[in-house]
């Protein structure tokens, strides 16, 4: 008798067992299986939430088929207590087991409202924008110069609310002295800078941020970035140019910076200043010209007065032989490479093609050919004047 129980509960728990198996199975597949989700949405995960809370509001979604699974599976590979506050776009038929991941692995947020402080050479923008889930692209929402205008209510809600992310937009050509008065109109940073770090040292880029981070500390990051860009480019530079250090390198860089916003005519501009270092001609650039006046410390806003092209200070290319003292705004990565590998051409001059920067320069090798083309743009300068009268 006692056999026959034994071999009838030996062969329950088999069974039991092997449900139990098929069950586990069926978890596990469900777990890795292509999500519901249609559409991509952005899952908002709050400081202090837990697991149980994050699987009940993507189950109320539809981006889950159960909770129960998605909290057992992160238990299972042991992620339940990493999970990371932020916002995290979760795409359309996104698995549990990659929606765990994404919310344990950490990082930077990957949808939500952004905060970016634009730093350009004529003003500081601050945007706030959000990600919209369904296009993948960001909709701004506000805008404002946080030097000069108070902060909209909007401002204020996103920056408080957990998941925001901040980013500080640093443009090629912009002065030392307009990062650094900008970094103080943000709000979202603290602390004083003792002193504006030395022009051409910080380095045009994009840089996450977070509300609390110092000041002093932003700019020591942007200026790690500046030396190691500045590196690379000098170990990696031509040989027989005329330059004798790296800093001499960074002062034609941020010239270069200056004359062109074009991409493509880095490289004719970097041969023109190149060229007449080599044969002892002045570099003669407007730019250098307006640095003397304002020392970096904003735009000119002005034409340049014939007493200031012969104007004697360390910056007046038009006066003073080779490079001025110092940088004269911080110059991209790619205006670097340019100074350190300037095209070999036989340019010596360039004048603008038309009224609009966006068109570029007409190059010359010779004084009459460019006179020429001087002559065109005085053309276009006097049909102006003529339309505006």
């Amino acid at each position: 008798m006692w056999r026959a129980v034994a071999s009838n509960g030996l062969s329950l728990l088999i069974v039991a067992l092997f449900l139990l198996g098929g069950l586990i199975m069926w978890g596990q597949a469900q777990y890795r299986a292509e999500g519901p989700l249609t559409e991509a949405i952005c899952l908002q995960v709050d400081r202090g939430s837990n697991m149980s809370r994050v699987s009940e509001n993507l189950q109320a979604e539809g981006a889950i088929t159960s909770s129960r699974i998605f909290r057992m599976g992160a238990d299972y590979t042991d992620k339940s207590s990493q999970l990371k506050a932020g916002s995290f776009l979760v795409e359309p038929g996104a698995s549990m087991e990659t929606i765990v991941d994404q919310i344990t692995r950490g990082g930077a947020s990957t949808c939500g409202t952004e905060v970016v402080y634009r730093i350009g050479v004529t003003r500081v923008l601050a945007e706030v924008r959000e990600l919209d889930p369904t296009s993948n692209r960001f909709v701004e929402i506000a805008e404002f110069n946080p030097a000069e205008e108070a902060a909209p209510e909007v401002y204020t809600e996103k920056k408080a609310q957990p998941g925001t992310r901040f980013r500080i937009a640093l443009a090629e050509g912009v002065t030392s002295w307009q990062v650094t008065e900008s970094l103080k109109a943000m709000d979202v940073l603290e602390g004083e800078v003792a002193e504006v770090p030395a022009e051409g040292m910080l380095a045009p880029d994009s840089y996450e941020v977070r509300v609390g981070d110092a000041r002093a500390a932003v700019l020591a990051r942007m200026q790690a970035a500046q030396e190691e860009r500045i590196t690379q480019a000098w170990q990696s530079r031509q040989d027989g140019l005329p330059l004798e250090s790296p800093e001499e390198m960074l002062i034609l860089a941020s010239i270069i910076e200056k004359e062109t916003g074009n991409a493509e005519e880095r490289g004719p501009v970097a041969s023109v200043f190149v060229n007449r270092l080599r044969q002892g001609m002045r570099l003669q650039t407007d730019p250098t010209v307006i640095y003397g006046i304002t020392e970096g410390r904003g735009t000119l806003g002005r034409g340049i007065r014939q007493s200031e092209l012969r104007a004697e200070n360390p910056w007046n290319t038009y006066v003073i032989d080779g490079l001025p003292a110092t940088p004269i705004a911080n110059p991209g990565q790619a205006s670097l490479e340019a100074a350190a590998n300037p095209p070999d051409t036989d340019y010596i001059f360039f004048v603008a093609k038309s009224l609009d920067p966006a068109d570029g320069h007409n190059f010359a090798t010779t004084l009459a050919e460019h006179n020429q083309n001087v002559a065109a743009y005085r053309r276009l300068e006097a049909e102006r004047a003529n339309s505006d009268n």
